[in-house]
């Protein structure tokens, strides 16, 4: 599906980055990986090439146009080009209500998840450009869509990359060059499961109890895996997605159907 491609994604961690990094090698992509620590990046590129793919981690923080800027010249040194750009950096300002969330937390968010996202895109549509095509994938929040309170801080910085989704769209679409919208809700992930044991601590109940609760509210009755998820964004990356741009795909087990 990714043949011939190099995809970039940012924000790998052990959770949806790393299932990202893998698949979308296992799918013919020479991946490159950019996360402020390298612990996760080095086993996934391991896993890469084991598996006869190809892959190179840089640690990069988004919100630094200096790193970001060497994390792109160590793409292209390394692989020619540029192809498709996965923005799943984040931030997350804690679990409060909006005005209660600390100012400085919710900038810290702003500033990972929309700056970053155009700090990276910024430097990548160069490389996308020249090569006549590109496909760029920003990692939403179903939070923006179905709000969920303590979400709020995460949810507004979340709102504004996806509305710089549409006019990344609208604005580099002449130059064969798509952007598009993954919208994912609950994963069951590694931060899933650190939130199960600590809710079901604080309620003296099961994890299994609280998993149930949080999986009855979508029709499959379950809650998405990362690696199941990570699908949906390789299909938009991908050149069966070539007439999609601008639009959203809301990856949440049905959770939240939009009208």
């Amino acid at each position: 599906m990714l043949r011939d491609e190099v995809v970039l994604i940012t924000g790998v961690g052990p959770g949806l980055g790393s299932k990202l990094a893998v698949r979308a090698a296992a799918e013919g992509a020479r991946v490159v990986m950019a996360a402020r620590s390298a612990d996760v990046m080095k086993q996934a590129e391991k896993d890469i090439g084991a598996a006869g793919g190809e892959a190179i981690g840089v640690r990069c923080d988004v919100r630094r146009p200096d790193e970001v800027a060497h994390l792109v010249e160590t793409a292209v040194e390394r692989f020619g080009t540029i192809t498709g750009l996965v923005n799943s950096a984040f931030g997350h300002p804690g679990w409060f209500d909006l005005l209660d969330t600390p100012e400085k937390a919710v900038r810290r968010s702003v500033d990972i998840i929309l700056f970053g996202a155009l700090n990276v895109t910024r430097a990548v549509v160069p490389h996308m450009k020249a090569a006549g095509r590109g496909s760029i994938v920003n990692v939403g929040t179903m939070t923006t869509r179905k709000p969920m309170r303590g979400e709020g801080g995460y949810a507004v910085a979340k709102a504004a990359m996806a509305t710089a989704t549409q006019f990344l769209a609208l604005e580099l679409g002449e130059h064969g060059i798509r952007a598009n919208q993954a919208v994912l809700g609950w994963l069951d992930g590694p931060g899933v499961r650190f939130y199960l044991k600590v809710t079901a601590e604080a309620r003296g109940t099961t994890e299994q109890a609280v998993y149930d609760e949080i999986a009855a509210r979508n029709p499959l009755g379950r809650i998405p895996a990362d690696d199941a998820c990570a699908g949906a964004i390789l299909f938009l990356l991908s050149r069966n997605a070539s007439e999609v741009t601008g639009a959203v795909l809301d990856v949440n087990g049905g959770e939240y159907m939009p009208a």
